[in-house]
């Protein structure tokens, strides 16, 4: 069985809710890396101490996108991962690594300024060229949305569970105020019954 090291509102959640919707069984495993104690079992995974990681047999997977990039193609075909000749491959390729690359990673720095530095440094130079990475990257998500409900097209994919998760983050964590199409999006896609399954589990 696959197991998943992460919980709660993580990147681990991409990975759950990617289960949940290709209906693969799995175990949660608990990670809180804000405990005071160091879990010896999970660093043996993943020594770098991050979440998610999984464990699938004897693979070891960390990263969440290439976890949800494994899965796909391990226990695929899904429609979740648009064919190669597929016209709407291109799209969610970008839009599955963009949620990542462009938009996560970005407002992770800024949430961390925003929440955690001191007073005077939480609109440093570094916060403010990573709210400017997002904001420039985000551009491109609002423009596809204006052409149909899903970044790859008609279809909801992977690259949506990607990018929701990032707009999420941004919302919480980054304090980012979205605009009316990016928050129509995220209630479309968090009305899944899969979204909703993996949260729960969370």
């Amino acid at each position: 069985m696959i197991t998943v090291f992460g919980g709660g509102v993580s990147r681990s959640l991409r990975v759950t809710w990617l289960l949940e919707e290709m209906q693969l069984e799995y175990r949660l495993r608990p990670v809180d890396l804000l405990s005071d104690s160091e879990d010896v079992d999970f660093l043996a995974v993943n020594p770098a101490g991050f979440i998610p990681a999984i464990q699938d047999g004897g693979v070891t997977m960390v990263e969440s996108i290439a976890i949800m990039e494994y899965l796909m193609a391990c226990y695929g075909p899904t429609p979740l991962a648009p064919a190669s000749n597929d016209p709407a491959f291109p799209a969610y390729q970008q839009f599955l690594h963009l949620g990542e690359a462009g938009l996560a990673a970005s407002i992770f720095f800024v949430g961390g300024a925003r929440n955690f530095a001191p007073e005077a440094e939480r609109q440093n130079w570094s916060a403010r060229q990573a709210l400017s990475v997002f904001e420039s990257r985000l551009t491109l998500v609002t423009r596809q949305l204006a052409r149909s409900p899903y970044l790859a097209g008609e279809i909801f994919t992977a690259a949506d569970i990607s990018v929701t998760y990032a707009l999420q983050l941004a919302q919480r964590f980054g304090k980012v105020t979205l605009g009316d199409a990016e928050q129509a999006y995220l209630a479309r896609t968090s009305e899944r019954e899969a979204y909703k399954r993996a949260l729960e589990k969370s």
